[in-house]
């Protein structure tokens, strides 16, 4: 466009008017093109070997203000604190029965970031076990927490923060957000790395988050360009291998430039997910409906019961008698027939199902007849 403008400006018996038309044909042109959605490779895809690892622990929280396991309920709590005392040389009589109102189980739970070192904090989330009240103004005692393998890979400990409030008196209660769980902010300490490998000395691995055949060919060609044909080659519809530096210095930086590579990913699969156990429907754009005609009606019953008192006369030596008498009215909402009109966008496919009058549980049972009759061009998913 931009050659033809300017050859066009070239020739002196152009009028201005022609200009103004064909500058105002550029505009239109313009505004006509579709505008294409870019995203960085980081967002579609991860590096394969480059892992978050989930660590787990069990241990104790003190200092509670009388909020903690009922321990006659929770006997794993008194256990645990025996050995703990035990280990710090204090032994109790055996069959001592320990009423403890301020101790309280817990899991704690932390996940170890990838390229984690030893000496650094980590987030740890601590959740009551037992039957704690609260968890409010505790303080978890020296934690380890374990990985998949059984090795320990942190030590956890620290004061609790909760995010929520509660009362309680004479059988009433008030509560605000959860109380048995809470956060420890940096409240972990890496003790142990977990390796992460970036492939061999010459290659690394590209894992695209969905499978896509076209936008892993899309990554290819993003990476050819930027870094040289042969660069990068998919595997397949997920995997792409890319050949990379194999000094750890260039191959960080190789990385940086290549995780920001703008790559317009292909357009998704048309889908209807519809949760069946809330009746929300999400469907994507790329969904389509054909001309079809819908009726669905509304069936309601109604069940209204009033008692009847039925009194004896005066000195009959009767007794009062109390019935139910019960009516009953079936509804049935307008099941008139609707004519749904081809859709060629989700706004005209909105409209259409907007036409029908249904709620959200309604449109669950006519998604699916439409997709059974073979109106609806898309992947129907229930979860």
């Amino acid at each position: 466009m931009r050659s033809i403008f300017h050859r066009f400006l070239q020739h002196p018996d152009r009028s201005r008017g022609s200009i103004a038309l064909l500058c105002g044909l550029m505009f239109c042109a313009t505004l006509s093109a579709p505008a294409a959605h870019a995203e960085r490779l980081k967002e579609l895809a991860s590096i394969q070997g480059v892992r978050d690892n989930p660590l787990i622990g069990y241990g104790l929280m003190v200092g509670l203000d009388g909020s903690g396991d009922q321990t006659m309920q929770t006997p794993f709590t008194t256990q645990t604190l025996n050995n703990m005392l035990s280990q710090l040389g204090i032994s109790m009589a055996p069959g001592t029965n320990m009423q403890l109102k301020n101790v309280a189980a817990v899991m704690v739970t932390a996940t170890l970031p990838s390229f984690a070192r030893p000496g650094q904090n980590i987030d740890v989330t601590v959740s009551s076990m037992g039957n704690a009240k609260s968890l409010r103004g505790g303080t978890l005692l020296m934690t380890p927490l374990k990985g998949a393998d059984g090795m320990v890979y942190a030590i956890a400990q620290g004061n609790m923060v909760v995010g929520g409030a509660g009362a309680s008196a004479n059988g009433s209660k008030v509560q605000i957000n959860q109380l048995s769980s809470g956060r420890i902010p940096a409240g972990a300490i890496v003790e142990r790395a977990v390796s992460s490998p970036l492939g061999d000395a010459n290659t690394l691995t590209l894992e695209l988050n969905t499978s896509d055949f076209g936008t892993a060919q899309k990554a290819v060609d993003a990476i050819n360009r930027s870094f040289g044909p042969g660069t990068a080659n998919a595997l397949d519809a997920r995997v792409i291998q890319v050949n990379a530096p194999s000094q750890p210095e260039a191959r960080v930086g190789f990385l940086a430039r290549m995780e920001n590579l703008d790559i317009t990913p292909s357009q998704a699969v048309a889908r209807v997910v519809i949760n069946a156990r809330t009746g929300s429907v999400v469907m994507n754009q790329t969904v389509r409906i054909l001309d079809c005609a819908v009726a669905h009606g509304n069936l309601s019953v109604v069940i209204n019961t009033q008692p009847v008192i039925s009194q004896p006369g005066p000195l009959s030596g009767g007794s009062t008698v109390v019935t139910q008498t019960s009516q009953i009215q079936l509804n049935q909402a307008g099941g008139a027939l609707q004519v749904v009109k081809n859709g060629a966008s989700l706004a005209d496919v909105v409209k259409g199902l907007n036409t029908l009058g249904a709620n959200p549980q309604d449109l669950v049972s006519i998604l699916q007849a439409m997709k059974a009759a073979g109106a609806l061009r898309a992947e129907l998913e229930i979860i």
